[in-house]
């Protein structure tokens, strides 16, 4: 009986220690390796995780049953790079240390990064009070296992993070009812048009600042971004100067994708003076650590918004015009990048607009013009480009309106206004004639300066192909 004994415990004990030893070996992947997800198409993809320390560690890919072989390091951290396809699946992915795991389920494709604050996190169901217009007839209509969905948890940290909260959801009514309606809808639309799957992780926090999304080496140049020393010196989760770049940004580093699209600037919009130079720094830190090239990167330009709505009592109400304006600057400086305007999209006493399929569209035009080469349409609004003086009338010309300018419902517009030499602008009549909008108030006999639509709130009136004019000012002052 005693020997008995002694063989069952001696067999029990041989029993723990391998599944231990299994437990311990058992590869383990970042939250967005998982089932269902979406790899980027006809590319060396990156894949990385933890396995056993100073072990072999075998990748077979589904799509062709070809294994990549890396070793695992002293601490069991390793990393490696696979072919993909063409777009297609689904396939598996299978990891070996001695335990497989197999991830199922997996689509190649078109991946992208959706990035932000309120207006990019904003769900189709809304916020409460603040509906998406016609989402639930959206919401309804949207089931399709070509289009995947990641939402990175929120997370503020003082030190970078290795891993993020999420999981890969195959687009239904109950998943996308809970997804960013403005990623969502531009997910739709590119899977629409070039027919493959398509992969969205949306990391945003609503009433984030720029700065919360950027390193500490990055702020450098702008002194008043004041940078945590201490957990102790995060006084916001979401405006803190780089504790989401920690927390949500750094994780997802190095994770082979198509690009990125971006809509944040209503937090920064008392500090529009530096966010041409910080949302450029932005990108290109961003593009210097993915080490992936410029990647397309596609924006909002806020929305009109009476921003005397959230001012305090007795302080000057900033015009919001002046942060849209830097947005404008950055498509110029930053290659491969592009602004989706907002100027008819907005609503005047609410900041989160419910023109959600608008903004999300607006993108993907971008990103099907000018990353996928789709011909015959346009994507970009047309721009400013140059006033003459004409006696008492403004005569403005544009960039990126071959088809000439043309008014909402009309050839005219109520948005601009003039000024004299006392800079004292004054609402013009504004017509178009061929190619060019002619201004002029019998207010200014001798105008020097024209704006349009530079104001908080405005409902623009101008287009080309469909686009909005973006607000713009001739003068400096």
């Amino acid at each position: 009986m005693k020997s008995s004994m002694i063989k069952t415990g001696t067999m029990l004990a041989g029993f723990l220690l391998a599944a231990c030893l299994s437990t311990h070996a058992e590869v383990k992947l970042p939250a967005i390796f998982s089932d269902g997800m979406v790899m980027q198409q006809q590319t060396n993809a990156n894949l990385w995780g933890t396995a056993t320390p100073n072990k072999k560690v075998t990748v077979t890919t589904g799509w062709n049953n070809k294994q990549y072989v890396v070793a695992s390091d002293k601490n069991g951290a390793w990393k490696l790079a696979v072919s993909t396809p063409e777009a297609g699946g689904p396939y598996t992915l299978t990891f070996d240390d001695g335990a497989k795991k197999t991830l199922n389920n997996i689509l190649i494709g078109e991946l992208w990064l959706c990035s932000g604050q309120s207006n990019m996190e904003m769900p189709m169901k809304g916020f409460k009070n603040q509906p998406v217009e016609n989402a639930n007839m959206d919401i309804l209509h949207s089931k399709n296992p070509q289009i995947r969905l990641f939402t990175v948890k929120r997370t503020s940290t003082f030190t970078p993070q290795n891993d993020v909260i999420g999981s890969w959801k195959e687009a239904n009514p109950t998943s996308v009812r809970d997804f960013s309606a403005t990623a969502y809808y531009f997910g739709r639309l590119v899977n629409e048009i070039i027919d493959v799957p398509v992969g969205l992780i949306v990391a945003a926090w609503g009433g984030s600042a720029c700065e919360a999304w950027m390193t500490a080496d990055w702020l450098k140049a702008f002194p008043d971004a004041k940078i945590p020393q201490s957990e102790t010196d995060i006084k916001s989760k979401n405006r803190t100067p780089t504790v989401l770049y920690n927390g949500m940004l750094h994780p997802l580093i190095g994770m082979t994708m198509k690009g990125v699209i971006w809509y944040q600037g209503e937090d920064n919009w008392n500090r529009a003076h530096t966010y041409a130079d910080m949302f450029t720094t932005l990108i290109n830190g961003w593009r210097a650590e993915w080490k992936q090239g410029d990647f397309p990167f596609y924006y909002c330009q806020i929305a009109p918004y009476d921003y005397g709505i959230i001012t305090e009592k007795g302080k000057e109400v900033i015009n919001s015009a002046y942060l849209r304006e830097a947005q404008s600057k950055v498509e110029h400086r930053v290659a491969n990048s592009g602004m989706a305007v907002l100027l008819d999209a907005g609503m005047e006493k609410g900041i989160h607009p419910s023109k959600k399929r608008v903004a999300g569209e607006r993108l993907a035009l971008l990103a099907l013009t000018k990353t996928y080469g789709v011909d015959g349409v346009n994507g970009e609004s047309p721009y400013y480009k140059s006033v003459e003086i004409k006696n008492d009338t403004v005569v403005v010309s544009f960039e990126r309106a071959g088809m000439w300018i043309s008014g909402k419902n009309c050839f005219e517009s109520k948005n601009f206004e003039v000024a004299g030499k006392d800079k004292i602008f004054y609402p013009a009549k504004a017509w178009i004639e061929r190619s060019k909008m002619l201004v002029k108030s019998e207010k200014v006999p001798h105008p020097v300066a024209v704006r349009y639509g530079f104001k908080n709130y405005v409902e623009g009136d101008v287009y080309c192909d469909g686009l909005p004019l973006g607000s713009f000012r001739s003068d400096n002052w």
